[in-house]
């Protein structure tokens, strides 16, 4: 599997010299498989170059699947600005969680609202479907998803591809069940263990990271993790890479770089070895079959 990041903020974009090396899109990855299969993982501000490169591609007749993690601003506002929505040869699948009141079109469609914006969704050109989606496992042509809740302030799913020979998890907009857990020590029990299991064996997992421990504390309830409980999880699941995402949008390039390098200073002794960096706009993966770190061919 091929993975490429699009968009690795959290909340809102936020450009500007102080965010260019990590990026300052919101969330969305594109990943494809050795049969060419396309899937994009949520629709964040970071889907609008996504969706130029596409176009620049000049492939007649785009297919594509897009797994929605949950339908906050930060993970849809690129949908309006998705070129290849506006191609009528093309075919899109759109999956996300089912809610507990309108469907999915109707949600998407809500911010494409006159008010809002000067096209609506339903004239856009490509034909899309639409899939409410629960906890399950599913097959995308050669790859296999499974769904998982993660523990958000709105219906939210964690994606598991496999395909290729590897997995990767995307688990975002995702807080400890058990707060003590937000400083990475401490007994792993019940749901923890389950979003544990979700990541077991990976070969990468991209998870959010939001906020350090010491910034948990304001912060208890805002449905994000934090970079030591996300380590935590990855060592505990036998995880190869973890890639940290989300980033806060006060958080700085400067500030990042100093979080990977502590975390990895105080990660270098522990065996088996985990694999972490910030996740970075444009940042290009090679997962291979191997199932180990060193697999990976990492680019930007």
């Amino acid at each position: 599997m091929h993975v490429r990041f699009w968009g690795t903020r959290g909340s809102l974009p936020k450009p500007g010299p102080s965010t260019l090396r990590f990026g300052g899109n919101t969330s969305c990855v594109e990943v494809r498989t050795s049969a060419n299969t396309l899937v994009i993982i949520d629709c964040g501000s970071g889907l609008h170059g996504l969706g130029q490169a596409l176009l620049r591609a000049a492939k007649p007749a785009l297919k594509g699947h897009i797994l929605i993690s949950h339908t906050h601003w930060d993970h849809i506002q690129g949908i309006p600005f998705f070129a290849p929505f506006f191609v009528a040869e093309n075919e899109w699948d759109i999956y996300a969680p089912k809610g507990l009141g309108q469907s999915l079109q109707d949600t998407l469609a809500g911010q494409m609202q006159h008010a809002y914006f000067p096209v609506r969704l339903d004239q856009m050109g490509a034909k899309i479907r639409y899939h409410e989606l629960i906890e399950s496992d599913f097959q995308l042509d050669d790859v296999t998803v499974t769904t998982q809740y993660m523990n958000h302030t709105a219906v939210t799913l964690g994606f598991r591809l496999e395909a290729d020979g590897a997995a990767l998890v995307y688990a975002s907009d995702h807080e400890p069940f058990s707060s003590h857990l937000a400083s990475g020590k401490g007994e792993i029990l019940e749901r923890d263990r389950r979003h544990c299991q979700f990541l077991s064996g990976a070969d990468l997992v991209v998870h959010d990271a939001q906020f350090t421990f010491n910034e948990y504390e304001r912060k208890t309830g805002w449905g994000h993790s934090t970079v030591e409980y996300a380590v935590a999880m990855s060592r505990a699941a036998g995880v190869a890479c973890l890639a940290l995402t989300h980033h806060d949008p006060l958080r700085t390039d400067d500030a990042s770089e100093e979080i990977v390098r502590h975390t990895c200073d105080q990660q270098r002794r522990i065996r088996p070895a985990l694999d972490i960096f910030a996740a970075a706009e444009g940042q290009e993966i090679e997962l291979k079959a191997s199932g180990k770190a060193s697999a990976l061919a990492v680019s930007n």
